[in-house]
C-alpha cells in the first residue's frame, strides 16, 4: 500500500516537472510577458491607418462606392457584387474589434502605474474613432458590451453616437499637458494639446452626424466645443495623419501598386475636377501612360470586366503619385474637414459665424494640403460661380467640395455623401443593386453564427441586412 502511494507521488512529481519544462519550452524569450502601453499605442496607430487606407476598407470598397477610384479589371466590388463573407466587408469589423478595440481597452484597463491619464485619454479617443467608423459603416453595432462578453448586444446608432460624445468628453478630461507625458505616439509625438484638439474635432464630426436627427444635442455639443479653450485642429500641420516610411512600413496603396494594376481614378471625379479647372486634378491623377492621350482620363465605375478592360490600361489615369509613394500619409482628420464642419454648423444655425468664410477657408486648406499655395490660383478657383458658396443650398456647396477634399478618405467620404446627399452619384451600368447605390456594409456573416441572437435584434431594429438599407443618421 505504501509502495503504491509512493509510486503515485513520484508519477505526479514527474508529470509536474514535465509540464514545467514544457512551459519553459513554449515560452518565447523575446516576447514581453506584459503588454506595454507605448507599444500598444504605436501598434494601434499603425493598424488604424492601415485599416482606414488599406485595400479592403478603402480602395476595394468605399473608394469605389464614392466614385473616387474605379476598377479596370476584377470589377466585382465596383459592381457591388459582394457577400457578407467578403474581406472587403469583414475586415473593418474584424480588425476594428479584435485588434484596435481590444488593444485600446487593454490600455484603458491598465493601473495608473502602467498607463497614466494621458495614455488613457489618447486610448479613449482612438477607441471612439474606431467605434465611429464601425457605426458609420454598419449601423447598429456592439458598443457598450464590446470586448466585455463573447456575445455582446448591439446598441442602436443613436446610442452609439451619444455614448461616443460622452466618451470623448471623458477623454478630454483625462488629457492634461501639465501631467506625465506619453511615448509611442507616432502621430503627435506626445503633444497632448494636439490630442485635445483632435478630440474636439471628433466631437464636431459626431455633432454633424446627428444634426438631422438630434439638432438640440448637436447644438449643445457645438456650444461646448466652441467654448473649450483646447480648440480644434487649426492648421494643416495639426492634421491627424499617419506618416509611412519605406517598405515594409509603407503606404498600403503604394504597396498594392508595386505588384498590381487594378485601379484607376474614377471618371466621375475627373469629370468634376475638369469642369471646375480644379488644380488638384494633377495631384489626384496621373496622365495615362500612352503619351498620345495627353489628358487625364478617368475610368467609369460599375462596368463588366470586359467593358472595364476595353477602356484601355494605357489610356486611363492611375491615381496620383502623391498617393502611391511609400511615404504617402494616411490622412484621418484634416484641417479642411474642420472648416467645412464649421461652415455647415453656421448654415444650420447651430453656431454663429460666417458660413461662406469657413467654406472658403476649407477649400483653401484642402488646396494647401495638396501643395497648391499660389494665391492667384486659389483666388481664381474660389471665385468661379460653380465653386462659390450657395447659402440657398449649402448641402450642395459643402457636399461637393467636401467630396473633392476627402479624396482617398473612402470611409468618411462615404459617410458624408450619405449625410449630405451630394454629389449626386449614379450607379454604373453593370451594377447589381437595381440601379441603387450602397448605403452601408453588410454585417459579417460570422455574426449570424457566433452572435446570432444579438444580430437578429439589430436587424429587427435597423432593417434588413442589405447594402441598400438606410442608416439612422442618413436622413434623405
Amino acid at each position: 500500500m505504501f509502495k503504491n502511494i509512493l509510486s503515485l507521488i513520484l508519477v505526479a512529481f514527474a508529470l509536474s516537472s514535465c509540464n514545467d519544462q514544457l512551459d519553459d519550452i513554449n515560452r518565447n524569450p523575446n516576447a514581453t510577458e506584459t503588454p506595454l502601453a507605448p507599444f500598444l499605442l504605436t501598434g494601434s496607430l499603425k493598424h488604424g491607418a492601415d485599416l482606414y487606407w488599406g485595400s479592403n476598407s478603402s480602395f476595394n470598397s468605399s473608394l469605389l462606392f464614392i466614385q473616387h477610384w474605379a476598377k479596370i479589371q476584377y470589377t466585382e466590388p465596383d459592381r457591388y457584387e459582394l457577400s457578407n463573407t467578403a474581406t472587403e466587408i469583414t475586415t473593418l469589423w474584424n480588425t476594428g474589434y479584435a485588434t484596435l478595440i481590444t488593444d485600446l481597452n487593454t490600455i484603458l484597463a491598465f493601473p495608473d502605474a502602467q498607463a497614466n491619464s494621458n495614455f488613457k485619454g489618447v486610448a479613449l479617443a482612438l477607441r471612439s474613432w474606431t467605434f465611429l467608423l464601425l457605426t458609420d459603416t454598419y449601423g447598429n453595432i456592439p458598443y457598450k458590451e464590446a470586448g466585455q462578453i463573447v456575445t455582446p448586444a448591439y446598441n442602436t446608432q443613436k446610442e452609439v453616437y451619444t455614448g461616443l460624445l460622452e466618451d470623448l468628453t471623458q477623454a478630454q478630461q483625462l488629457l492634461d499637458p501639465s501631467k506625465d507625458g506619453i511615448t509611442g505616439d507616432v502621430v503627435y509625438k506626445g503633444d497632448i494639446s494636439k490630442w485635445k484638439k483632435f478630440v474636439n474635432s471628433l466631437r464636431l464630426r459626431i455633432a454633424l452626424r446627428i444634426s438631422d436627427r438630434e439638432p438640440d444635442l448637436a447644438k449643445q455639443t457645438l456650444a461646448s466645443i466652441t467654448s473649450d479653450p483646447s480648440g480644434l485642429i487649426s492648421n494643416n500641420s495639426e492634421t491627424f495623419q499617419f506618416i509611412y516610411t519605406s517598405s515594409p512600413q509603407q503606404n498600403p496603396a503604394a504597396a498594392w501598386f508595386e505588384t498590381r494594376d487594378d485601379y484607376r481614378i474614377s471618371k466621375t471625379i475627373v469629370d468634376k475636377l475638369s469642369e471646375l479647372s480644379d488644380p488638384r486634378l494633377s495631384v489626384y491623377a496621373q496622365l495615362p501612360s500612352d503619351p498620345s492621350v495627353g489628358k487625364y482620363v478617368g475610368a467609369a465605375n460599375g462596368l463588366s470586366n470586359s467593358d472595364a478592360n476595353n477602356q484601355g490600361f494605357a489610356k486611363t489615369s492611375k491615381p496620383g503619385t502623391y498617393f502611391l509613394t511609400s511615404q504617402s500619409p494616411a490622412v484621418i482628420f484634416s484641417y479642411a474637414e474642420v472648416q467645412f464642419a464649421l461652415s455647415e454648423a453656421v448654415a444650420r444655425g447651430l453656431i454663429t459665424g460666417n458660413a461662406e468664410t469657413y467654406y472658403k477657408q476649407a477649400i483653401t486648406a484642402s488646396l494647401n494640403q495638396f501643395g497648391i499655395t499660389n494665391t492667384k490660383t486659389i483666388s481664381d478657383y474660389l471665385n468661379q460661380p460653380s465653386v462659390q458658396y450657395n447659402p440657398a443650398n449649402y448641402k450642395k456647396s459643402i457636399g461637393e467640395q467636401k467630396w473633392i477634399a476627402f479624396y482617398g478618405q473612402g470611409l468618411d467620404a462615404f459617410a458624408e455623401w450619405r449625410r449630405l446627399d451630394y454629389p449626386e452619384l449614379k450607379a454604373g451600368t453593370a451594377t447589381v443593386l437595381e440601379g441603387k447605390m450602397p448605403l452601408r456594409f453588410f454585417y459579417p456573416g460570422s455574426e449570424q453564427s457566433l452572435n446570432g441572437k444579438s444580430y437578429k435584434v439589430a436587424i429587427a431594429n435597423q432593417g434588413e441586412d442589405l447594402l441598400t438599407t438606410r442608416l439612422w443618421f442618413d436622413v434623405k
